[in-house]
């Protein structure tokens, strides 16, 4: 049975990590390549760095500061934010990233998915998917992408890009089906309902999107306790659960996390 990765991810804006909640309220949580380090000491079996304002801004990922984490830590690495050409993927994996994760290109122009999988292999592109539930009725007039008919409320979360500033008509299921048609490696979930709240992950919606997917799913947005963790691995089927604020401000250890859910019966890799 394959193991379950538990991943810190480090949001990052103007060169420092922050958290918020529902992708908004932003507070400072450290430096990145510190918590990156940390993270590597304590177990993590990812790390993921997203550069949150990239996109929006106009601009490149943060390239030194990328090397500087690479050069840090000796755990696989994805990186984000601002993504939208080969050259840029070249320039990260060059920078020491072992994954990349896109979004707003990705939906802009879907036929990069295949170019980028074609170019460096599909191991490496994630395809992260910010998603929102929106009610119905602010769905006249746009366009909805339904695949299975057994998941109708998933029909309400739409797709959002910029960071999670900008929705789209793409509805969450189809979108995450097309990317895996498309090449992606892996899906990086993210309900921006469930964000920063601690309440837990959006068990229904990374259920729906696990079980209908052939690659692997991060599921992110809502872990608060280990017992969240429990949740998304066997209700909500994912393969990884991602989680930044209750690691940047040490309400769980990640060791202390693993063993809990080790001794749940969830694969973990533990450390020695």
């Amino acid at each position: 049975m394959l193991t379950k990765r538990i991943i810190p991810c480090l949001d990052v804006k103007d060169g420092r990590t922050v958290k918020g909640v529902n992708f908004v309220n932003l507070r400072d949580a450290g430096d990145a390549v510190e918590l990156a380090a940390v993270y590597a000491e304590q177990g993590a079996d990812e790390l993921v760095f997203l550069d949150i304002t990239a996109t929006v801004e106009g601009r490149g990922t943060l390239l030194e500061l990328v090397r500087r984490v690479a050069h840090t830590i000796n755990i696989p690495f994805t990186v984000g934010g601002g993504i939208s050409s080969k050259a840029d993927v070249s320039a990260l994996l060059n920078a020491g990233a072992d994954k990349v994760s896109i979004n707003s290109a990705t939906v802009r122009n879907p036929d990069l998915i295949n170019e980028l999988a074609l170019e460096f292999g599909s191991q490496c592109i994630v395809v992260a998917i910010d998603t929102r539930q929106v009610e119905r009725s602010e769905l006249k007039g746009q366009r909805e992408q339904s695949l299975d008919t057994l998941h109708s409320t998933l029909y309400t979360n739409l797709v959002h890009t910029h960071g999670g500033r900008k929705p789209t008509e793409l509805g969450t299921l189809a979108w995450a089906k097309e990317v895996e048609e498309r090449g992606a490696g892996e899906i990086l979930l993210t309900s921006m309902d469930t964000d920063g709240t601690k309440n837990g992950f959006a068990l229904e919606l990374t259920s729906a999107i696990s079980r209908n997917a052939n690659i692997p799913v991060i599921a992110s947005g809502g872990a608060g306790n280990m017992e969240h963790f429990y949740d998304v691995f066997t209700t909500g089927y994912a393969d990884a659960g991602l989680a930044a604020s209750i690691f940047h401000f040490k309400e769980i250890e990640i060791p202390a996390l693993k063993q809990y859910l080790h001794e749940r019966g969830i694969p973990m890799r533990m450390s020695r």
